[in-house]
């Protein structure tokens, strides 16, 4: 097969790389991540609907592991077609996850299909967008607007995870309290899909010569042992997205609010200071202090009994998370050319969910048999040897964004 080459408004960069499409982008990543912070009481719905700890991470794997086989199986067809047709197929696919999740009842089938579908739909969502934004801008600026675009989710999580406090606080019935939260990020996709198909409507909607299979281009330009620092990253989403709220519940703290905002404050912060790390220091360093931020923030959560002190461990975590993320995606996604770089996103975000899928259930059967403090401290240990492995890495190999900016 043959790799086309990319469109005219693929790549034609945006007009002062911060124009109307970097903030309409913007405006969607920010709802998108605020629906998915709504979500953050999956592990409540799942016990209120009689399941445990470890049925919180199978039904979260199985829904990482239709993900993830859906990445590396057909990523490839979001450079075939084009983010115009996949993405508004990717928002109405999470819209029904949110539906599928309003109407659950008990944990039987329909929780496990409405994870699945809200997971593919939303992991396809973040892989359109900074698809969608990295061929907007000139190469060399790849890693700081996907760090300044991933900034807008810590906007969302902080108005997400602050309302889904305030609406338990406000609504005393369980039942009501998931059909507002689950219903509400539904809402919210529905906006999202309107502000995708404004940024789309002028795009080529023409198919293009068919590239090669994901599996394939993945073997091809494997992304190295970036991937590592993908999956450690996909563990620290599980361990604070899915299990931090059964936690903070064990240890009778009321929100998680607090730990989000904190995260998100930190996160933001930290990435508007660090914008430049990835042509000084290098995006290979970049991951391993993000992994050390992870290591030390996962570290605290386990000695966490009230809840001010999630404010420590918030900051740490929020600054790994802000290297870590723009690293990632910039060091996976560039290891394939331009024309595959839509597969390319796709596939170095199907690592990190591949770290959900494995670490999902054995976190959850810790927490169950011995208990929240060392899941967490497990954790920990986890991305600590990952920024062991990585800074062996990284002092082997010198990144190509900072040899640029000193050659020149």
């Amino acid at each position: 097969m043959t790799i086309a080459p990319a469109t005219d408004a693929q790549s034609k960069p945006m007009s002062g790389v911060y124009g109307r499409t970097f903030w309409l982008a913007y405006l969607a990543n920010s709802a998108l991540v605020m629906a998915n912070a709504l979500t953050f009481r999956f592990a409540e719905l799942v016990h209120f609907l009689g399941g445990s700890e470890g049925m919180v991470g199978d039904i979260v794997a199985l829904g990482t592991l239709v993900a993830v086989m859906l990445r590396f199986s057909i990523s490839h067809l979001l450079d075939d077609y084009g983010t115009r047709r996949l993405w508004p197929i990717c928002s109405l696919v999470f819209i029904a996850g949110c539906a599928m999740f309003v109407g659950a009842t008990h944990a039987v089938w329909l929780l496990y299909s409405a994870r699945v579908a809200f997971f593919v739909g939303l992991t396809g969502m973040f892989a359109c967008s900074m698809t969608h934004i990295q061929n907007h801008v000139p190469p060399d600026r790849r890693t700081e607007i996907i760090g300044n675009l991933g900034s807008s989710g810590f906007v969302g999580m902080i108005l997400g995870s602050n309302i889904g406090d305030w609406i338990l606080y406000a609504i005393t019935e369980p039942r009501t309290q998931f059909f507002v939260l689950f219903g509400g990020a539904g809402l919210i996709g529905i906006f999202y899909l309107g502000v995708v198909l404004i940024l789309t409507h002028d795009e080529d909607v023409e198919p293009r010569i068919a590239s090669p299979m994901a599996l394939r281009l993945m073997f091809r330009f494997w992304p190295g042992s970036v991937v590592l620092a993908a999956m450690t990253m996909g563990l620290g989403v599980t361990a604070t997205q899915t299990f931090l709220t059964r936690y903070a519940t064990s240890q009778n703290i009321e929100g998680i609010g607090l730990f989000f905002t904190g995260y998100a404050i930190s996160a933001f912060v930290f990435r508007l200071l660090v914008q430049n790390w990835s042509r000084t220091i290098g995006r290979h360093w970049m991951l391993v202090r993000g992994l050390l931020g992870h290591t030390i923030g996962h570290f605290l959560l386990a000695f966490v009994s009230d809840g001010w002190q999630f404010i420590i461990p918030s900051i740490i975590c929020g600054f790994g998370h802000a290297l870590l993320f723009p690293a990632v995606v910039s060091l996976g996604s560039g290891a394939f050319p331009k024309e595959c770089r839509g597969a390319g996103t796709a596939i170095i975000l199907g690592f990190a969910d591949f770290g959900s899928l494995i670490y999902a259930p054995i976190l959850g059967r810790i927490s169950d048999q011995f208990g929240f403090h060392i899941m967490y401290c497990a954790s920990s240990g986890i991305a600590l040897l990952t920024a062991i492995g990585c800074s062996i890495i990284a002092r082997q190999h010198h990144d190509v964004e900072a040899i640029a900016v000193t050659a020149e």
